[in-house]
């Protein structure tokens, strides 16, 4: 593990990009060369676009129909308040998670902590470099706890990308301690069946449980194995968390032969991705409640028994979902808000070819008591403003805005920015304001964008995945008392009863 420990800026915050090149060149060249992130662990390349479908972008610009590349367009209620560029760990930005005046952002060589005491001038405390692929990123008391998705060496900080092939490799979750922000400590790693693509936090007093999201088994991958039609549940003490394990495997697609019992995607579904695991899953506490977006299925569990969750309902949309990849319920825990994935995150799919239902939110209500509960769809929600052919955009990560009596989210559309929506009415969800830059090209696709637009304590942060870190704040009526509702630590994949 390399640590950038980082001082108190004398600079100014938005001219710092010839300094960071020259502190990132400084500092890998001083590492041991296993340390510098992989080829393996990029994002997809970018992808040389046709002239007509060039021409049709550059035409849109000059028509005003999307911003210029680069540039930042929003709404009128809300305000772009601060940007902090990428600085040492210029992988991929990915998941955000939140602790007292701390925002802790993955990305796919490690991760970031902020200190935003003051949001509009937010500042880098420390960084990590850590290779990881997705580096997906929670935090609970004085535990952080990341991802691993890629096959690596070994489980250290100075691991290399190895084929999955090889036996000896290693993917699961990295677990560091915390207390002194300004030093994080590696302090466990735990394997897990085909790695860990995402993660959600059952806290438990003594213990925290994690639920570990995977999917993608194949026969040739030793630690890989089908059917891969569960989760792995790790249980990490608080006080020793260097003995953190796996404690079960629980199976939430059972069926017979060698796929489980999950969608069988195409041929039977085309279109549709075959479950084989989950994405991830969004707990929920208070109500001993999660939701599982699981490639090809929807499903609502019981975790009464947080070591033994139990599927209650089961929905799939053969239609409109290609890839069912996050949840989030509302504050009543009567509906959950599937998004789906279509196209990966790479693909250009906010265009008036694809329509207003793929690559959306699906909306359902959950509808009976207990165990008999039932997902029942009522609509779907994509954001009303076309983007470029060359802008990757689809529905991904989001939390509620806690306002009492309503139901309010924001989210991260890739390059399709940031939308502000209103789901009360869950057959009528409606938008009510935006955030946006225009595309990072307009001759190639390159992937770029918001991947997680969280609110936490009056702002919304955003991690773009190209650009670095953003602070927005919206002032609308709708959404003006959540401002009142503050939190001492948010995971958005657990959770909180925000009136509680």
């Amino acid at each position: 593990m390399i640590l950038f420990n980082v001082p108190r800026p004398r600079r100014r915050r938005l001219g710092v990009a010839a300094a960071a090149g020259g502190l990132l060149a400084a500092l890998l060249t001083a590492a041991p060369a296993a340390a510098t992130p992989d080829p393996g662990d990029a994002p997809p390349a970018s992808k040389e676009m046709s002239k007509s479908a060039q021409a049709q972008a550059r035409e849109a610009i000059a028509e005003g129909g999307i911003p210029a590349q680069d540039e930042i367009v929003h709404s009128d209620n809300i305000r772009h308040v601060a940007h902090v560029p990428k600085d040492a760990l210029t992988g991929t930005n990915s998941d955000l998670a939140f602790q007292g005046r701390y925002a802790f952002a993955g990305n796919y060589d490690g991760f970031t902590i902020y200190d935003i005491s003051n949001p509009k001038l937010p500042k880098t405390v420390s960084q990590v470099l850590c290779p990881g692929s997705q580096n997906d990123i929670s935090v609970s008391g004085d535990l952080l706890f990341l991802s691993t998705d890629s096959s690596r060496s070994d489980s250290s900080c100075n691991s290399t990308t190895q084929p999955v092939t090889e036996k000896s490799s290693w993917e699961g979750m990295k677990v560091f301690d915390i207390s002194n922000k300004r030093n994080p400590r590696y302090v466990a790693a735990v394997e897990t069946a085909c790695g860990s693509h995402t993660h959600s936090l059952v806290p438990e007093g003594k213990n925290v449980y994690v639920y570990v999201s995977s999917y993608s088994p194949n026969a040739a991958y030793p630690d890989c194995q089908p059917p891969h039609d569960g989760i792995s549940v790790i249980k990490v003490p608080r006080k020793a968390p260097h003995r953190a394990a796996v404690v079960g495997f629980p199976v939430l697609f059972p069926g017979e032969g060698p796929d489980g019992g999950g969608n069988p995607g195409g041929p039977t579904n085309p279109g549709v991705s075959k479950t084989t695991g989950c994405h991830d899953i969004t707990v929920l506490p208070s109500k001993d409640l999660a939701a599982g977006a699981c490639m090809g299925d929807g499903i609502l569990l019981s975790i009464k028994d947080p070591e033994r969750p139990k599927v209650i309902d089961r929905v799939q949309d053969n239609v409109n979902f290609a890839f069912w990849h996050s949840a989030t319920f509302n504050q009543r825990a009567d509906k959950v808000v599937f998004t789906d994935e279509l196209g990966g995150g790479g693909a250009a799919t906010c265009n008036a070819e694809v329509g207003p239902d793929r690559g959306a939110d699906g909306i359902y209500d959950v509808v009976g008591k207990g165990d008999k509960r039932k997902l029942v769809f009522r609509s779907y929600f994509k954001i009303p403003r076309h983007q470029a052919d060359t802008e990757n955009c689809v529905a991904h990560n989001g939390s509620l805005i806690p306002v009492k009596g309503k139901d309010l989210m924001v989210q991260a559309w890739y390059q399709g920015g940031v939308s502000v929506w209103d789901f009360t009415n869950s057959s009528k969800p409606k938008e009510i304001a935006y955030f946006e830059r225009g595309p990072l090209s307009t001759d190639q696709l390159v992937t770029g964008g918001s991947w997680s637009a969280y609110y936490y304590n009056g702002y919304i942060y955003s991690n773009d995945m190209a650009k670095g870190f953003d602070v927005l704040k919206i002032d609308d009526r709708r959404t003006d008392p959540a401002r009142w509702v503050k939190m001492r630590e948010l995971n958005v994949q657990t959770q909180p009863d925000y009136f509680d």
